[in-house]
């Protein structure tokens, strides 16, 4: 405490001072009023200096405990209730410890999922570049048989298509993930957005003898971003061809009302697993019904894209009884 010069110098001046005025007491008053003003100056600077010492204490307590939270202990509880400025102080000092606990919270969870995602990523990409490596060496065997030759060359066409879409889709996630995305509010039909979303599907669905039926209000609109939207239900559809097998049949279904607009996509496929219904949503995860072709990223995207419209995306499932999807674009209030 006395290491600080303003308290140091006021200490030394407040003494002067009183002993100044115990001397003048004594020579031009008496004796007595000398003595009285000397005690009443040295009482008076005790009890500044026992009050200084205390809140120099607690000074020293709360500096300890800084250097605690500086360590990364994020469990003190230093709240004082009491009135004072040092209990403002420390009050103030808890919410940011609280803060900062929040944000290391944040940051081991954002690591964790970095970690898991570039696993996932390195997961899905290993496999089919893994392959195309085989075929490749096959390849470059000139007693291989043309017709094998073919099959090695469609084969590799397909798993570099499939990785173009899965860092087309990853960029896609990454740019809405952080928020570099600028989506529409824009009035938008119902009907032109199924269109548009359901074209890129038509010709695999005939492939595959799958049926398609869009049915719904046609004056139905929704607040949202036409092209992200297509986006979004393209990756809907997309899991139910994937999902009802040969002979399929795909329902799309869409209305309005004064709280919100509807779309209901439904198939007659074999339904999801209770097990795995809880996540349908989550990046690269894979049900026990998925295709060997799934990455697990078109529903997570969906949903993701939805989100951000204030739009929610919700499924519901039996086995062997098919797979309803349903899309709900609130309106705004």
């Amino acid at each position: 405490m006395l290491r600080n010069r303003e308290w140091a110098g006021w200490l030394l001046s407040s003494l002067l001072l009183t002993f100044a005025a115990a001397s003048c007491g004594y020579v031009w008053i008496s004796p007595a009023a000398g003595l009285l003003t000397l005690a009443t100056g040295l009482a008076l600077s005790a009890l500044t200096l026992f009050f200084t010492h205390r809140r120099y204490r607690s000074i020293q307590e709360l500096s300890h405990d800084l250097r605690s939270i500086r360590a990364g202990c994020y469990t003190l509880d230093i709240r004082d209730h009491r009135e004072g400025e040092l209990s403002i102080l420390q009050s103030e000092i808890y919410k940011l410890t609280l803060m900062l606990s929040e944000q290391a919270e944040l940051l081991r969870r954002d690591k964790a999922y970095l970690a898991d995602s570039l696993s996932d990523i390195s997961h899905q990409l290993k496999t089919p570049l893994t392959s195309m490596l085989v075929m490749v060496d096959l390849l470059g065997d000139p007693k291989l048989q043309e017709d094998n030759r073919r099959t090695f060359l469609r084969s590799i066409r397909n798993q570099l298509e499939r990785i173009e879409w899965l860092v087309t889709a990853l960029l896609k996630l990454s740019k809405i993930d952080a928020g570099a995305v600028r989506f529409k509010r824009e009035p938008c039909r119902v009907q032109a957005v199924l269109d548009k979303a359901s074209a890129p599907l038509l010709l695999p669905m005939e492939v595959k003898e799958q049926t398609l039926t869009i049915e719904g209000n046609p004056e139905a609109m929704f607040i949202g971003d036409h092209n992200w939207t297509v986006e979004a239900l393209l990756n809907v559809l997309k899991n139910a061809t994937e999902h009802s097998g040969a002979g399929g049949r795909i329902e799309v279904s869409f209305d309005e009302n004064p709280l919100y607009t509807e779309i209901l996509i439904s198939d007659n496929g074999n339904g999801i697993d209770p097990v795995d219904l809880p996540h349908v949503f989550e990046r690269f995860y894979k049900g026990k019904s998925s295709s060997a072709d799934s990455v697990g990223i078109g529903l997570a995207m969906a949903r993701s894209i939805l989100h951000h419209q204030q739009a929610d995306l919700s499924v519901k499932s039996e086995l062997g009884q098919g797979t309803t999807f349903t899309v709900r674009f609130h309106k705004p209030m």
